[in-house]
């Protein structure tokens, strides 16, 4: 006879310990995982930390360090949102399991379990997925990590023009520095601000996203 989608579930000792075990696994891998996001975000903190100790070397040194620097830092970011897709997964099984088992499990001591949680779960392990999507990841790793990377950019390159090698005393003569060889410099500083505008604009998308998704979640019905 089948059992109903919502009927009570009662774990017998020996499931319990293999669930145990299987949430230490998780833990373990998402563990793994989020040192591997670590290892991209000191990345992109190094790389900056060398352009800038290239570019204010001297007074004369060139700010391109700064603006070449922005690369490699997009480059790190998109590198980390596949990561953290990874993550995610391990992260989600975990906060699955202690949400609809442990804290249950906590609050009153009840093992006689309902819900679908666990057929949801079971889902998950048959036919594993990423439970969020590629630009949520990426918006979530802007506004954690690199949005504050990238702010640190911006200032130090607008503040290199501005004071080296001398202070600037014109409009005209933030354009000259600015300019890299035949690239004018209103081009240069319009493509920045375009470069980070299209970041903000991408992690308050990525908010509006997380939360739509959150609320679709309150019923306990799918995981991420």
């Amino acid at each position: 006879m089948e059992r109903p989608a919502h009927a009570t579930r009662e774990f017998t000792p020996a499931e319990l310990g293999a669930l145990a075990h299987l949430y230490r696994g998780e833990v373990y891998r998402s563990t793994i995982w989020r040192t591997r996001l670590d290892n991209t975000t000191n990345w992109s903190v190094v790389t900056l930390g060398v352009a800038l100790s290239i570019t204010f070397s001297s007074a004369t040194a060139s700010p391109l360090p700064l603006v070449l620097v922005g690369f490699l830092i997009l480059f790190f970011l998109m590198l980390e949102a596949r990561r953290y897709r990874y993550f995610n997964v391990w992260r989600a099984r975990c906060r699955w399991m202690e949400r609809h088992l442990y804290a249950p499990m906590l609050d009153d001591g009840d093992l006689h379990l309902g819900q679908d949680w666990p057929h949801t779960l079971a889902r998950d392990y048959r036919a594993p997925r990423y439970h969020i999507s590629y630009w949520r990841a990426v918006g979530r790793r802007l506004r954690q990590n690199y949005i504050w990377i990238l702010l640190i950019q911006t200032i130090a390159y607008f503040g290199k023009i501005i004071i080296h090698p001398t202070p600037v005393t014109s409009l005209a003569e933030i354009w000259t520095r600015a300019a890299v060889g035949p690239i004018p410099g209103e081009l240069i500083v319009a493509g920045g601000l375009l470069y980070n505008g299209a970041c903000i604009a991408l992690a308050l998308t990525t908010v509006h996203l997380d939360r739509q998704k959150h609320r679709s979640d309150q019923s306990a019905t799918s995981m991420g």
